[in-house]
């Protein structure tokens, strides 16, 4: 019984205390130590993630890129861009928590994980904000194209084998791009990064699937030729002019560079990661498996795709139309393709998405049309909260996205673009600072040096890769014409 003065008696406080205890534990099971709902991604989770990120349509250009290159040089820059993508996302992963990596304070963005390690540095966040951001946009751009492409195929193999191949087959891509838009309008709408890993895996599988089909076709084609296509130095002088294969090789090395990114998305996947063991040890695990599992698909198909058109290699493997049958298993693949962009355009998205909505709650914290939530009933489902500002930015966000997707739809150009810019500022300069930072490395020494030499040689190749892509890009534009048929 409890006593009428307001204290009980002692077995009332022993079950008063034991009450308490229990809630308390009850809490820690549903939140994390920064009052975060509990995270629960885990090493395959945080895999099929890198995986969705990883293994994008920049898979379908890896034959063209080799063909620029040729058997000994092509298969060597992919095998380097592999070991310095997964050597800079072990030093990334350790940024994630700034002091102990398992207590330490929690960096949710790449962004705070810049600001905690260079003590504030204005310039170095901003920096980092406008190339991460701008890639970002840009991969949105970018998949938006890949994906009617893949649509565009699927129509045209269709055609190709109702038609016996005598029809051309013309078709626009604007409404493919609009449908594409219209369906990432509605998967924007999904709040939080975390809730995305089912699409996530889901994408992940399709990625296999596609490049799967890519490889053994490939091997088909080689089997049926009865020979290896191909030259130990790419494409040869005299099938294109000198300069055209100088810039064809910069251009292909941006596009292979296209292919390994997802290190500026590494610091949001890692925030979806339960702890212990502590969030670092589980995404050096996934990032193993990440850039393993990608690195194979990307040397058989690569490989397989110029082995089996040589130096006629297509830019996109399954719709430049190095392939016409079996037409069903191409539409198979391009639709593979296009579910696989509508989860990855997810990814790359979330983060920009959130950055966005994390600075306008700041500054206008009492406004209802920025904080409000609006419930609404899901049949079978838990009520779907429905904010405004997220429902008319992010729609804004993959409107302008599609125009301009529209107005430059060229897939092998603007991959080898996003790779240059990309690459060297976001998945080499900054992770290897931060790493001295923290360690304390000391300038000229042995280790200092060589992560200097590390740092020159990859802005070199991103401005060599930079300058290929923007040339194919002026040389495309002088032939084309904005919302006109394609193909």
């Amino acid at each position: 019984m409890v006593r009428m003065d307001g204290r009980g008696s002692k077995s009332d406080q022993e079950t008063f205390s034991v009450s308490l205890d229990m809630h308390e534990q009850g809490d820690s099971k549903c939140f994390d130590d920064d009052g975060r709902p509990k995270r629960t991604g885990t090493v395959w989770t945080a895999s099929a993630h890198i995986i969705t990120a990883v293994i994008g349509s920049g898979v379908l250009s890896l034959a063209w890129a080799i063909a620029q290159l040729g058997w000994i040089a092509g298969p060597a820059v992919m095998l380097l861009f592999s070991a310095i993508t997964y050597f800079t996302s072990l030093l990334l992963t350790d940024c994630y928590r700034t002091g102990d990596p398992l207590t330490g304070k929690r960096n949710y963005t790449y962004m705070d994980a810049i600001r905690s390690n260079f003590g504030g540095n204005d310039f170095k966040v901003k920096m980092c904000g406008l190339v991460q951001y701008v890639n970002l946009f840009g991969i949105s751009i970018g998949y938006t194209i890949a994906a009617s492409i893949s649509m565009m195929a699927i129509e045209r193999s269709d055609c190709f084998h109702k038609n016996g191949g005598k029809s051309h087959c013309r078709m626009n891509s604007n409404m493919y791009m609009i449908s594409f838009g219209i369906v990432e309008m509605i998967f924007s709408q999904i709040p939080d990064f975390d809730q995305l890993w089912w699409l996530s895996i889901v994408a992940a599988v399709m990625s296999v699937t596609y490049s799967t089909i890519g490889l053994g076709m490939g091997i088909g084609k080689v089997i049926g030729n009865r020979r290896i296509k191909g030259g130990v130095t790419g494409i040869i002088v005299g099938t294109v002019t000198k300069p055209d294969k100088i810039l064809r090789a910069m251009q292909a090395v941006g596009n292979i560079a296209f292919a390994y990114s997802y290190s500026f998305i590494l610091i949001e996947i890692q925030d979806t990661v339960k702890s212990p063991p502590s969030a670092s040890k589980t995404m050096k695990k996934s990032a193993l498996i990440g850039v393993a599992v990608t690195t194979f698909f990307y040397m058989l198909c690569g490989c397989s795709g110029y082995a089996a058109f040589g130096d006629l290699s297509p830019g996109n493997l399954l719709t430049g139309f190095g392939f016409y049958n079996p037409y069903w298993l191409l539409d198979i693949a391009n639709a593979a393709i296009v579910v696989h962009l509508v989860g990855s355009y997810q990814v790359f998205s979330q983060p920009l998405f959130a950055f966005v909505e994390k600075i306008v709650a700041s500054r206008f914290p009492d406004s209802d049309f920025v904080k409000k939530e609006i419930e609404i009933g899901v049949p079978g489902l838990r009520p779907y909260k429905l904010n405004l500002f997220r429902l008319v930015w992010r729609t804004i966000y993959v409107v302008i996205s599609t125009v301009i997707a529209m107005l430059l739809p060229f897939f092998n150009d603007m991959g080898g673009l996003l790779g240059a810019l990309g690459f060297w500022p976001l998945a080499v300069y900054f992770p290897v600072e931060m790493y001295i930072v923290q360690k304390r490395i000391p300038k000229w020494s042995t280790k200092w040096i060589c992560f200097q030499i590390l740092n020159i040689s990859c802005l070199l190749v991103t401005l060599c890769a930079a300058v290929g892509s923007l040339a194919g890009i002026v040389f495309d534009l002088k032939t084309y014409k904005p919302f006109k048929t394609n193909y």
